[in-house]
């Protein structure tokens, strides 16, 4: 059974003076019942401060909490910080929490928010506030649920908020494959980053998967692996710049959990980035990763 964390406060009116729009985070869960797909919904806690604090910078963290951020930080992270806002700042890093707990029980556990790859020690940037997959990457370690943790990243834009936070830390590997030329211009030093030219498509994409992370769990031998799933390397993404098919996702996400399953790892799911004008489009490709990522017969 497909397990799925999700929250009302994931979605929130669009802020003044931003194009970000929160409703794809409501229109998934609708994707996901038109699909006629069996799931069964979880709803997350707000992450603990203390646990923010343990990757953000704590004068930041309460900045975002009194919804005082100055105007550069807000500007950076793309709308105001409003209280809405902060809400689901503290429930999206529990959400990727809890998927990874029940992805340790039933093997895949998505959440219908988070990857909020770009969020840095004491700024959010590119549409991201706090860095779900670092914080609870860096929770789930300290409590003892997991010893490595590999960080895989398949957005569009490179995780660099993500690689900044852990780096030199060595029971957690990131990995990062997107558009060289894309968001952020100023690239971070993930564990391990490849940068694809603007354009590449299935085959090309495909070849390059498939060549590095059967090697990199291997080497590294995590115990949990948190999947960074963007929809954006689709050819119609509009701030994308890889041209994958629908087949191109669904080859890439079913070649991740065939690897993962053939060693015995659990894979919790973050949405990432998707954006088109056409919102249901986007939540069904989002949706549909999900599904086939919770597929038994693979």
């Amino acid at each position: 059974m497909l397990h799925v964390i999700h929250h009302p406060a994931y979605v929130s009116p669009a802020t003044d003076g931003s194009a970000f729009r929160f409703d794809k985070y409501g229109l998934v869960m609708d994707a996901l019942a038109e699909s006629g797909v069996v799931f069964q919904r979880h709803t997350p806690q707000p992450m603990p401060r203390s646990w923010i604090e343990a990757v953000h910078d704590p004068a930041y963290v309460e900045q975002v909490l009194t919804l005082s951020a100055p105007p550069e930080k807000e500007r950076r992270i793309g709308f105001p910080v409003t209280d809405r806002v902060m809400r689901r700042s503290l429930l999206s890093p529990g959400g990727t929490w809890l998927a990874a707990k029940l992805a340790l029980t039933h093997g895949y556990a998505a959440n219908a928010a988070g990857g909020s790859h770009h969020a840095l020690a004491d700024t959010g940037a590119g549409y991201c506030v706090f860095n779900d997959l670092a914080i609870a990457a860096n929770r789930l370690i300290a409590e003892g649920d997991a010893a490595r943790i590999l960080i895989l990243d398949l957005d569009v834009h490179q995780g660099d908020g993500t690689a900044s936070l852990l780096a030199g830390r060595s029971d957690i590997f990131t990995l990062s494959i997107h558009a060289e030329k894309n968001f952020p211009v100023r690239k971070a030093r993930s564990t391990l980053d490849i940068g694809l030219e603007d354009g590449t498509g299935d085959d090309a994409y495909l070849a390059v998967l498939t060549d590095i992370l059967p090697r990199v769990l291997d080497d590294f031998r995590p115990d949990l692996i948190l999947y960074q799933a963007g929809i954006d390397p689709h050819e119609d993404d509009r701030l994308g710049r890889l041209a994958l098919s629908d087949a191109g996702l669904d080859a890439r996400d079913r070649f991740v959990m065939r690897q993962a399953r053939g060693r015995g790892l659990p894979v919790a799911s973050t949405m990432g980035g998707g954006y088109g004008a056409d919102r249901m489009a986007i939540a069904r490709r989002h949706a549909a990763c999900m599904i086939r990522m919770a597929e038994r017969d693979r």
